[in-house]
């Protein structure tokens, strides 16, 4: 598809984004409901978005940014608007989000949006990462000149790296890994997610 078709689909929904306020009280309220987001709604899905709901509060008190980050973030001079693919079940999210947040707090410029994935099939259909629907997957847009400045996600570096290798030797996600994944990112204490979201934003400095 076209590179003018791309920016034609992101335009059409970003009417169906979520503040990061509204998108935690959407969540709130259909946990209260006994349900998750998307379109997948089992036993195992609630308790993913419970357990991801309770990672984004911590994540929210425990991240921060360096120095040399909030600077980068401070210089940036062109309007973004950072729209970001997910689902409340999405275990890589919880983190994720919240690091988002405090970076698009720093500069007005920066205009953070939550959009669902199931949802909006047609816009995770642009981003795919290897083929696959990923998430969260973070679009960021130059309104004004439309056109897409860069795309990140669904994980930092490293992380990306440790499930590579877990795909490779394995063919899936084991459960036990899925708790060594989680022990690296409380480890890692957003870190690498602050680090590969700001050079994104540096080299739209350059």
């Amino acid at each position: 598809m076209s590179q003018e078709n791309t920016i034609e689909i992101i335009k059409k929904h970003l009417d169906k984004t979520f503040s990061y306020s509204e998108y935690k009280k959407h969540i709130e309220e259909l946990l209260k409901a006994g349900k998750s987001t998307g379109f997948t709604q089992n036993e195992a899905y609630l308790n993913y978005s419970k357990l991801g709901f309770n990672r984004m509060k911590r994540w929210e008190k425990t991240s921060e940014l360096t120095p040399d980050q909030i600077t980068t973030i401070k210089a940036v001079n062109q309007k973004q608007i950072w729209l970001v693919i997910t689902e409340g079940w999405c275990g890589d999210a919880a983190p994720v989000l919240p690091i988002m947040k405090k970076i698009t707090d720093l500069n007005p410029l920066l205009d953070f949006r939550i959009i669902l994935r199931d949802e909006n099939e047609e816009l995770m259909n642009e981003f795919l990462t290897n083929g696959g629907k990923s998430i969260p997957k973070l679009i960021a847009f130059d309104a004004e000149e439309e056109k897409v400045l860069f795309t990140w996600g669904p994980r930092p570096k490293e992380a990306a790296e440790m499930v590579a290798k877990e795909k490779a030797e394995f063919g899936k996600f084991r459960d036990e890994f899925k708790i060594t994944l989680q022990k690296w990112y409380n480890q890692d204490k957003g870190k690498n997610i602050a680090a590969d979201l700001v050079n994104c934003l540096k080299e739209e400095l350059v």
